[in-house]
């Protein structure tokens, strides 16, 4: 059993088992036909996972490993907030008619400020300080910027990563405000696992512990009889992650530098409906 499919099922049964419901209260999200999409929730989930050991994929359901590293791509590389610049569909519905999110996500990532060292944006910024200052608890990342809120389509659910150096090793935490915990905990574990992976190729590194930390982590109504059914399922080993390229510039990078190795999982004939 790979660790991710274990800290997964203990997640979810956890919260199915242990969480608090939302059923009383008037909430924002809802289904497409118009019903309120209720939640169960745990609040204060922390999850660890050792690059070194394994890479962090579910194999009791699939995780689209090249989708999400294209979108980390497009968060993080391209610095985006366009949805012409992303390759799948998973974001057109925050979009205007001209592709935009608005002031988020890629957007505050790419914004210059001004520091001693010069001007740099939030990823050069980070680049620069685990090239020439490992040692620094400062290496940081915030995309949850109060001031362009009401311009944003969608508030960061995934806001902050914290980097620390120990010796060669990169660990980083993430830090998540809200997960929907069917639809995208895996997704963003592994696109941040990859992204941990990138900045380590980058800088001389190794990539460690990724640590997750998730505010409030929830499993729709409608979720449960599909997250149930997933987490009976007989995990497989985890695959193997390889660097299929040479690669140690972080904006040449490309889904192609990146691949699984007998990567097995188990199918899902159900499609999981998505709370708006």
């Amino acid at each position: 059993m790979s660790r991710a499919d274990k800290i997964f099922i203990d997640n979810i049964r956890d919260i199915i088992e242990n969480g608090v419901w939302d059923t009383d209260l008037d909430v924002r999200p809802h289904w497409d036909d118009g019903e309120s999409a209720h939640t169960v929730k745990k609040f204060g989930i922390v999850n660890r996972y050792d690059l070194r050991e394994e890479f962090p994929i579910l194999t009791i359901r699939r995780t689209y490993f090249k989708s999400a590293f294209d979108e980390i791509l497009w968060i993080w590389q391209k610095k985006s907030n366009n949805i012409k610049d992303l390759s799948s569909k998973i974001w057109d519905q925050w979009a205007d008619e001209n592709g935009s999110i608005g002031k988020a996500y890629g957007y505050q990532l790419g914004i210059k400020h001004k520091y001693p060292e010069g001007e740099f944006d939030q990823v050069d910024r980070v680049l620069f300080d685990l090239k020439n200052n490992p040692q620094s608890r400062r290496i940081m990342t915030n995309i949850y910027n109060h001031a362009d809120l009401n311009e944003m389509h969608l508030y960061p659910c995934a806001y902050s990563v914290t980097f620390n150096v120990s010796g060669n090793v990169l660990n980083c935490i993430l830090n998540q405000r809200s997960q929907d915990m069917l639809t995208a905990n895996n997704w963003n574990v592994c696109q941040y696992a990859i992204l941990q992976h990138m900045f380590a190729d980058s800088c001389g590194l190794v990539a460690g512990e990724l640590v997750h930390v998730i505010a409030d982590a929830h499993i729709y109504d409608r979720h449960i009889p599909i997250a149930e059914k997933i987490i009976s399922k007989e995990p497989y080993p985890a695959p193997a992650f390889i660097k299929r390229d040479k690669c140690n510039d972080f904006y040449k990078f490309t889904t192609d530098s990146y691949a699984l190795e007998d990567y097995k999982y188990h199918p899902l004939d159900e499609k999981i409906p998505v709370a708006i």
